[in-house]
């Protein structure tokens, strides 16, 4: 190589760069051992706030723990799970490309819908990537998003259409009428507030003015909650990591993607089919891929590039071992647990549970719908200083939401919190609102 360039010797390649930045020194620690070192690891992890240190956790808002089966890590620590990446040889990548298929058959099955696709980087950049979406199919570029929504699927869907003159446009989920002129209604179900909205009923909004539908869903409550294909949506996204991801400090997660039959040549990502070789035997294969480093770039759909297959591997092993009942257990134990919570801190005094058990309030967009494994909860002082007291007891409280619920906090409670956990929780929170 040096050769074909006409340089000398390595010495004359690397000559613009000034001797003492060739070699410098590198502050660095001495060298340890593997038993020093876990221990050193040990260490560090002993600061967090862990379930392993008697910690017991109400915070969701978008990240949620599960129980995750030991299945899920004994198949994703194969060594030839782990070493994958794109499948871009398919005669040498069966297995990674079977386990996306599998994932997307998984995924229509949650949905109702008819195609998916293998994965995008995460819940947020899949609600974005579907908006946009929508104003490709039907040529408008003014979006609606529900009030009610996490402000971190319009702040990335901002971020990608910066610069695609895309307008996003407020609207209330209680909405009669929308404007002509929308490309699709955005639709977070459970919202926010872990609400459950009337999709049918913005769908059919939606379509009567030639706009698309958008739905945003936790995967968990499709466990026992109609799915948005039933309800004739265009679009379903998701954060895939309630099934069986790790919350991991916040990644990395996987976003769940699935639409009509009729708007795939406009789907994002690539799509893994199922086809014969020339033996006849059944392979699996990238079928459809409308990333730009694929096709030519003025024809691309996005520039998503990252394989997610890993990850995606490990929301199709929970879902396998889980199966149909499963997840409708699963479910079914969010949702009783979280109303089991809700029950007991309405009855505290200064405390308000605003959600449909205690008949609805006003003041976060919450008007007495129902509600999954989420709820907000009106507190007798600022949930800030309420959950620095919580935290002294080993409890981290819910979300402070401050910002669009007056003394809101968003609590979560899934299947992994115990009765004792909640009834822990509960009294807590009587002791510490008695005593402001």
């Amino acid at each position: 190589m040096l050769d074909a360039i006409g340089v000398g010797s390595l010495d004359d390649l690397i000559g613009d760069i000034p001797p003492e930045h060739r070699h410098p020194r590198l502050n660095l620690a001495p060298g340890l051992s593997e038993q020093e070192l876990a221990a050193e690891f040990a260490a560090i992890a002993a600061e967090n706030a862990s379930p392993a240190r008697g910690y017991i956790s109400f915070l969701g808002a978008g990240a949620y723990r599960h129980y995750i089966p030991s299945t899920v890590r004994s198949i994703l620590q194969r060594g030839e799970f782990v070493t994958a990446y794109t499948p871009y040889q398919p005669e040498a990548a069966q297995g990674t490309l079977q386990v996306g298929f599998e994932f997307q058959t998984i995924i229509c099955q949650l949905t109702g819908m008819e195609v998916a696709n293998a994965g995008m980087y995460d819940g947020p950049t899949a609600f974005a990537e579907a908006c946009l979406m929508a104003a490709r199919i039907t040529r408008r570029t003014r979006i609606g998003v529900l009030s009610t929504a996490d402000a971190r699927l319009p702040g990335t869907l901002m971020a990608y259409s910066k610069y695609q003159d895309i307008e996003l446009v407020d609207i209330d989920p209680d909405a009669t009428e929308i404007p002509d002129d929308l490309a699709c209604i955005s639709i977070q179900s459970p919202n926010f507030f872990g609400e459950i909205e009337d999709v049918e009923h913005l769908t059919k909004l939606a379509h009567e003015k030639g706009a698309l539908s958008v739905v945003h869903v936790n995967p968990t409550a499709l466990g026992m909650f109609r799915p948005p294909g039933d309800f004739d949506a265009d679009i379903v996204t998701a954060e895939g990591q309630p099934l069986g991801v790790p919350l991991a400090f916040g990644g990395p997660y996987v976003g769940l993607f699935a639409c009509k039959r009729a708007h795939i040549r406009q789907m994002p990502g690539r799509i893994i089919g199922k086809t014969t070789d020339t033996r006849g035997r059944v392979g699996y294969v990238l079928t459809l891929q409308t990333r730009e480093q694929h096709i030519r770039r003025e024809r691309a759909t996005s520039n998503i590039c990252t394989s997610t297959q890993l990850i995606g591997l490990m929301v199709t092993v929970f879902v396998a071992t889980l199966g149909k009942q499963g997840m409708k257990d699963l479910a079914q134990l969010c949702y009783q647990k979280a109303h089991y919570a809700a029950a007991e801190i309405g009855r505290l005094a200064g405390f308000e549970v605003e959600s449909a058990s205690s008949g609805g309030s006003s003041g976060s967009g919450s008007s007495g719908k129902a509600y999954f494994h989420e709820f907000v909860v009106r507190c007798p002082g600022p949930p800030a200083a309420i959950n620095a007291a919580l935290l002294k007891r080993k409890i981290i409280g819910g979300l402070d939401i401050s910002d669009r619920s007056d003394n809101g906090m968003l609590v979560c409670v899934t299947e992994t919190s115990s009765k004792a956990d909640i009834d822990r929780f509960v009294a807590a929170l009587g002791v510490i609102g008695a005593a402001r």
